[in-house]
């Protein structure tokens, strides 16, 4: 690269096939403007920068291009700290930005939040809240890694797959990842190379508690009586203290994953919830979040912002496995928690009375399995009136749930009566996602047709170095 301060070129000077870097987008590819007007999309390049690149693919009103070389550099590019980070080919895929100064990241995290708001739903924050960030490194608790055995190498492949490519990255190490799992990378690939079903072992899915490392082994032929026994011995082999390590096979979909080995003196996979005194036992294959510090803080400031008082009942809709049922349930008169799946709101029923049976009892609470992507007016009043709601969807969003809130609003608004004429809406809503378009969308229908004002929205920075914007929003009703 370039020494900036030799290239700091006057603008008449520069030649004109020098791009300027004038913003990120959703990819965290830098983004400049030909003198045409036409847009270019620019793999590893940062804002402020002046850089050439090489194009690789064109259209009408854009084009997407490879960085080539940097002629002027951001001040705030960093040198990454994985040597598996970069453009060059078989560059791990699993994280875009680790060239970009992590507090600059949440900032990029934040302005797109805010463009998605006002661009596709013309809805501007009244106030703007506190990112919630927490450790740059090592925090992802939960990944899915490909196995692939490479005949022409002779040797197996594990990790997230490489830049732009069905290929798996050559991954030796992960600083996403705890270390205690990236160092587990190297003895899992002679592992899977010693096993006779080397080939028939697509994935392993990792899933971290306090004290357990789960790995799910995906294997598309039943292992035979030797694997299984390498499968004990890595255990026994690697466990460090403190940290156990589970092995869990999975020969078809998900709902056939099994312990292997189950006993009961076989730790429990879970989660802390401190401020609420809570533990959260889940299953490898369940879904929880992928960062666990920022999921406690996340927890704590959705309460806060929900503000619930004691006589109050509250929906947590997309409830999940309760992650934030149960901590409302210490603060409300009655919670009512609804999800999709019929095994997640079993599991959420489950915690719940582990939690009661360790802990005394919580405010009543109830899970009930709906298809939230078919909501009706009609449902939503069947569910009865809540004071306030919690909303936490998956990357689609939540678009029925609101059209249904917003189309019982405008019927109100015509003079209609509802099927239920003792239901109000809810005084407050807590949104808490991990798609901003979605959110967006959702947003302008809960602003402008549902009677709603945006108080406050911010940045959830759950998954550092990648592009993946989550987020939090506050809606009060006029």
């Amino acid at each position: 690269m370039s020494d900036p301060v030799t290239h700091a070129l006057t603008e008449r000077a520069r030649p004109s096939d020098w791009l300027e870097i004038t913003s990120m987008d959703l990819d965290a590819q830098g983004v400049a403007r030909r003198p045409d007007g036409k847009v270019v999309f620019v793999d590893g390049a940062l804002p402020t920068e002046w850089v050439s690149a090489q194009t690789h693919r064109r259209k009408n009103q854009w084009e997407q291009a490879t960085l080539t070389e940097i002629h002027q550099h951001s001040p705030l590019r960093v040198e990454p700290r994985c040597p598996h980070f970069g453009l060059h080919a078989g560059a791990c895929g699993g994280c875009k930005m680790q060239h970009l100064e992590p507090s600059a990241q949440v900032a990029m995290k934040q302005r797109v939040l805010e463009d998605n708001l006002w661009h596709l739903a013309k809805v501007r924050p009244e106030g703007l809240l506190r990112p919630i960030a927490g450790p740059a490194w090592g925090y992802r608790y939960r990944a899915r890694l490909s196995v692939r055995y490479v005949h022409k190498k002779g040797e197996v492949l594990i990790g997230f797959h490489e830049r732009k490519s069905r290929y798996v990255a050559d991954m030796r190490e992960c600083h996403v990842l705890p270390a205690s799992v990236s160092r587990l990378l190297l003895p899992l690939r002679a592992l899977i190379h010693g096993m006779q079903a080397r080939e028939t072992c697509p994935q392993i899915e990792l899933a971290m508690g306090d004290t357990v490392i789960a790995l799910v082994l995906r294997h598309l032929e039943p292992l035979s009586a030797d694997d299984l026994d390498r499968l004990r011995a890595f255990a026994a082999q690697h466990a460090e203290a403190g940290q156990r390590i589970q092995w869990w096979l999975q020969p078809k979909g998900p709902d056939t994953v099994h312990l292997l080995n189950a006993s009961s003196d076989e730790p429990v996979l879970a989660y802390r919830l401190p401020e609420f005194g809570m533990q959260m036992p889940f299953k490898p294959t369940d879904f929880t979040q992928v960062n666990p510090f920022i999921n406690q803080v996340l927890v704590s400031r959705a309460l806060r912002l929900l503000d619930v008082r004691p006589h109050e009942r509250v929906i947590d809709w997309f409830c999940g496995l309760g992650n934030f049922t149960l901590p409302l349930a210490t603060q409300a008169r009655e919670v009512l928690g609804i999800e999709g799946s019929e095994a997640l709101v079993a599991r959420s029923r489950e915690n719940l009375a582990r939690h009661e049976a360790e802990n005394g009892a919580l405010a009543p609470t109830r899970f009930v399995a709906r298809n939230l992507f078919e909501m009706t007016p009609e449902m939503l009043t069947a569910d009865g009136s809540a004071d306030k709601w919690l909303v936490d969807p998956p990357r689609e969003g939540a678009f029925a749930l609101v059209k249904a809130l917003a189309d019982l609003h405008q019927a109100a608004l015509a003079g209609s009566r509802v099927s239920a004429e003792t239901w109000t809406p809810p005084a407050r809503i807590v949104y808490v996602s991990c798609n901003p378009a979605t959110l967006a969308r959702d947003a302008g229908l809960i602003v402008h047709q549902a009677g709603y004002r945006c108080t406050a929205a911010g940045v959830v920075n759950m998954f550092p170095h990648t592009a993946h914007v989550e987020s939090i929003a506050v809606f009060e009703r006029h």
